[in-house]
């Protein structure tokens, strides 16, 4: 079984980084809190769909980018 809030944290920093954001950055443009956007990328929360969406939004890339391995 795969490990998605890794998977999808991994996926959250790798394209914000690729995009020069910062944490803060994106979880302002995400409309999200800066901590839970941290927990995310830990793979320590699992975020719900529509959150992935905004991230994916602010990221501007489709939200299935996120899950992929």
């Amino acid at each position: 079984m795969r490990n998605w809030p890794v998977i999808v944290g991994n996926n959250v920093r790798r394209l914000r980084l690729k995009r020069d954001l910062t944490q803060e950055q994106l979880a302002f443009e995400a409309g999200i809190d800066l901590t839970y956007l941290g927990a995310i990328e830990r793979g320590r929360r699992n975020p719900s769909l529509m959150v992935m969406v905004r991230i994916a939004d602010a990221l501007s890339v489709a939200p299935v980018e996120l899950l992929k391995v």
